[in-house]
């Protein structure tokens, strides 16, 4: 079932990391203002025109094999320009070219692989900067509203970045503060990503399913951008989740927040890595560690409507009580009983092997065409088998799992005919995102479990609560 779960993701090689970072350096921070991030995308399109028309041209006097050739090449190149500009330019256009690359299915698989550098952890903007920005929008200098503050920061993203504080009573916080120019830009950034990407025949999507899409992403980072509702989120999924202790949610310190700063209490917790490596984490841990995460996003999408949908390794810490701490509750999937119920729907449809219930609510769901050819139940239950074990009732071993590279072989396999009778979902595309990022968890985690009887659990818990 093509389109319904987001990009697995891949490696990225270094050369095209520190590429990317070399740019950032040089011209991250000319790109604050408007007028110079219109400069930037606009020079940008120039270029890709250019090479597109160059492209059209040369194709009329090639034979196909060579044609295929050149625009994998020009495929290649446009993605390698595409990322380098975003990285560069902080705000809204990175953005959404972070959530672009993990949608196979929505561009050339040459173009999903450049932009998946943007993954990466992102260039700082200079303290002059963040200094001027807290001072206007908390009224005074950082060393007059904390007792102290780090100049350097402990995290850079693409809107914002945060850096480790204290305040005049002694408690440690995280200083959350958003670029200049970035809400003020997010017009003109989509509008430009959206030409850019639409250029040669990019995108392989219908007109009308790409503008549900961007109004999608649009809608999201309007929330993500304020930060005010991102406090109200925070208070929101604290008071859901506080009869589970082992799941840390910062608090919000509403005196020094604002619009663009958002101050919270310090939660530390390992990483990733720390866990991977550390004798401190044992399987038994691990596989509880996963079977809460589980847990926590499924109640949030099942019972709360409304799920943590940045799954970014970044914003989650482990501790070795089995606690786990959630960060960044700017990026909300909120979802309304209907799509809910389709994707209990479509769950319980893959559990029963019932292909005709399947097919319906990717009908319901958009993902499945009114038009094309008749899909097979071979095909279906081929996308099936792939797809349903890590939510199955014998255990899963995340560690050692291959599914995503089964997933870009089997959609490389796919028949054009039937490709053409799918398409990505703005319903399904956070909630993609959601899955295909804790997908990454559970392996980088090594997790083996048996979640069958977790989907169980939750969906007699969404229907209790319907």
């Amino acid at each position: 079932m093509p389109y319904l779960y987001c990009r697995a993701g891949r490696d990225d090689s270094a050369e095209q990391q520190r590429s990317l970072n070399v740019a950032r350096d040089k011209s991250s921070f000319r790109t604050t203002t408007q007028a110079g991030r219109l400069l930037r995308l606009t020079g940008m399109t120039t270029s890709i025109a250019s090479r597109v028309a160059g492209h059209s041209v040369k194709s009329l006097f090639q034979s196909d094999e060579a044609r295929q050739k050149d625009r994998e090449k020009l495929m290649r190149h446009i993605g390698r320009e595409v990322a380098s500009t975003l990285g560069e330019m902080k705000g809204a256009v990175m953005k959404v070219g972070q959530i672009a690359s993990q949608m196979q299915d929505l561009l050339p698989p040459e173009i999903a692989d450049a932009l998946s550098v943007l993954q990466k952890a992102s260039a700082p903007m200079p303290f002059s900067v963040i200094r001027r920005q807290i001072k206007r929008e908390l009224g005074d200098e950082p060393a007059a509203l904390f007792a102290e503050f780090s100049e350097q920061p402990f995290a850079a993203a693409s809107i914002g970045q945060v850096h480790r504080a204290r305040l005049q009573d002694g408690r440690d916080v995280v200083v959350k503060v958003q670029y200049p120019a970035v809400k003020e830009s997010i017009d003109s950034d989509m509008r430009h990503l959206r030409r850019i990407l639409r250029l040669g025949g990019l995108l392989k999507v219908e007109e009308a399913t790409l503008d549900a899409i961007f109004r999608e992403i649009r809608d999201q980072l309007e929330e993500e951008l304020d930060y005010r509702q991102e406090a109200d989120n925070l208070r929101q999924f604290r008071a859901f989740h506080a009869d589970e202790p082992w799941l840390v949610i910062p608090d919000v310190i509403d005196s020094h927040s604002s619009d663009r700063v958002l101050t919270l209490t310090f939660e530390p917790g390992d990483d990733l890595d720390t866990v991977r490596t550390s004798d401190a984490y044992d399987q038994p841990l691990r596989n509880l560690l996963g079977e809460r995460i589980f847990d926590a996003i499924g109640r949030q999408m099942f019972v709360l409507r409304a799920v943590h949908c940045d799954p970014h390794p970044g914003n989650f810490a482990y501790r070795p009580d089995g606690s786990i701490v959630m960060y960044d509750f700017g990026a909300i999937k909120r979802m309304d009983e209907e799509d809910i119920a389709a994707f209990r729907d479509l769950t319980q449809a893959a559990y029963e092997d019932d292909i005709p219930q399947l097919e319906q609510v990717l009908y319901r769901l958009g993902i499945r065409k009114t038009q094309g050819p008749a899909i097979s139940r071979e095909f279906y239950m081929r996308w099936v088998d792939l797809l349903l074990p890590p939510f199955g009732a014998e255990p899963f071993d995340f560690a050692n799992s291959r599914l995503h590279l089964r997933l870009a072989k089997q959609t490389r396999d796919t028949p054009w005919r039937y490709l053409e009778s799918f398409q990505p979902s703005a319903r399904t595309l956070l909630v993609n995102r959601v899955l295909g990022g804790h997908y990454w968890t559970m392996v980088n985690l090594g997790v083996v479990a048996a979640f069958r009887p977790n989907v169980e659990r939750l969906f007699e818990a969404s229907q209790a609560n319907a």
